[in-house]
């Protein structure tokens, strides 16, 4: 009857870090279909968002607490549970970054903009897929998934690399644009540092299955 209770408690432990995916992928949806409208009231919405899952991390931290004081679970058990607390972290700070790009996209106004989004656009489609793969692969324990995310962290990183020499390269012929450029280099820094925070996650996932560290972006 613990064992049952216990189990029952992982569970819903789960299923929390699971919404708080859910939560961050609709984050980084809305912050970017505000950058594209370049509409400031949704920008707005992902900030004033943000509190809900600040909290929602910490009542995963709680919980997590909470069963690790009353159930003092073995070695597999508590790897599970820490894995859930290292992946809300995580979860939490992927939207703090759509919280970011929110604020640049305020920053940049309705201006229209002087330069291409081609790379944040070609960035943010992998980024939201490895999300979406990311949470799959931790809701179903898959480290095919898992491993997947870390190869299109690397796509990511390439574009990142083309992206700034490009921003970099028309604030010389376009001095007056420079703050806006300088805002969309912060958006593909973000969007970077997502990618990252999802690869983190795959890592955690790989720790849950086999109960080893593995380095999947360097």
């Amino acid at each position: 009857m613990v064992r049952e209770q216990f189990q029952f408690d992982l569970n819903s432990l789960q299923a929390k870090v699971l919404e708080l995916g859910e939560l961050s992928q609709q984050a980084l949806s809305v912050a970017m279909d505000g950058l594209y409208s370049k509409n400031v009231e949704v920008a707005l919405k992902v900030i004033e968002g943000d509190q809900r899952m600040d909290d929602l991390e910490e009542e995963i931290n709680d919980f997590a607490l909470m069963l690790i004081t009353r159930q003092q679970p073995v070695a597999v058990d508590l790897r599970r549970v820490f894995v859930s607390i290292k992946i809300a972290a995580d979860l939490e700070r992927i939207s703090d970054h759509a919280v970011n790009i929110a604020k640049s996209t305020i920053r940049i106004g309705e201006k229209e903009l002087s330069t291409s989004l081609r790379y944040i656009e070609e960035m943010y489609k992998l980024a939201i897929e490895m999300l979406s793969l990311a949470i799959t692969a931790y809701n179903e324990e898959d480290l095919t998934i898992a491993k997947k995310i870390a190869e299109m962290d690397d796509e990511v990183d390439v574009l990142y690399g083309e992206a700034i020499k490009e921003y970099i390269s028309y604030i010389p012929n376009k001095p007056e644009e420079s703050s806006q450029i300088t805002q969309l280099m912060f958006i593909v820094r973000y969007i970077e540092r997502i990618a990252d925070h999802v690869t983190n996650v795959a890592e955690s996932v790989f720790y849950l299955v086999k109960g080893k560290h593995y380095l999947l972006n360097e």
